[in-house]
């Protein structure tokens, strides 16, 4: 299992600075949920993560070894990673986005083994994407594409995986099928880290909740000790209402007014 710690941690796109000395610990083999408002970081923080951003300041390390020092194929064999609203080329087929993900295993001398079939079959298979495996990305539904990609990373067979608002432009039936699906990856060893708009749903999927505003953690832990009144008026500028979900029993929050 992965160990995933950022020291420092400064981010910035040309000149400006979104991410300034932070400091963060992923909790190993949980859900993590990055949460905050538009513009907060939560998206550029996990692209540092994933070595997508050079930092400006400070290193993230994975097992205690800058992530930056790593030969990319040998980082690609540790950390997947899902950005956000991906496109795939035109006519390619869910089995051929899968086996994308096999590209960190394969060398030049052998392309495709046994081990690259067993790893796409077992990747579809968690998707429930068998049936689907060679019909064209482009005509799949926005969930079924979504679990396409998901399949794609996990292909990859890494212990953490990364998804950056793997539910956005869902319609409802869809963004609980990909939770449940991220569920269900935790529940097999996987530590996942995600970024989400959604407070009930930050609520419903992870362990461990990290709120962003200005590029800043404002608070972190648990549901219950994420999202609470101070914090969500800290966070979003919204005083809320919190009650308790009569199904999960985790925290529900109910946006009441702007504050102020």
């Amino acid at each position: 299992m992965n160990t995933f710690l950022a020291e420092k941690l400064s981010l910035a796109y040309t000149n400006e600075r979104i991410i300034d000395g932070l400091d963060l610990e992923i909790p190993v083999g949980q859900v993590t949920a990055l949460v905050g408002p538009n513009g907060c970081g939560k998206s550029t923080l996990l692209r540092g993560l994933a070595r997508l951003l050079k930092p400006q300041g400070g290193s993230v390390l994975l097992d205690g070894a800058a992530i930056h020092s790593l030969p990319t194929k040998q980082l690609a064999r540790e950390i997947g990673i899902l950005p956000q609203s991906p496109v795939a080329p035109e006519g390619l087929t869910v089995r051929e986005l899968v086996a994308q993900g096999r590209y960190p295993h394969q060398h030049w001398f052998q392309q495709w083994s046994s081990e690259d079939e067993q790893a796409l079959q077992h990747a579809l298979q968690l998707t429930k994407l068998q049936p689907l495996a060679e019909r064209g990305v482009d005509t799949l539904s926005g969930g079924q594409r979504q679990r396409a990609w998901i399949a794609m990373t996990l292909a990859q067979e890494t212990n953490t995986i990364l998804l950056d608002e793997p539910t956005t432009f869902l319609d409802l039936a869809h963004q609980i099928e990909v939770l449940d699906l991220v569920h269900n990856l935790n529940q097999q060893g996987k530590t996942i880290i995600l970024v989400l708009h959604d407070l009930n749903h930050a609520a419903r999927c992870a362990h461990h909740i990290v709120a962003l505003h200005n590029g800043q953690v404002v608070a972190q832990g648990t549901p219950h000790e994420v999202i609470v009144p101070d914090v969500v008026q800290r966070v979003f500028g919204v005083e809320s209402h919190i009650m308790r979900n009569p199904v999960t029993g985790q925290p529900m929050c109910l946006p009441v007014k702007l504050a102020g």
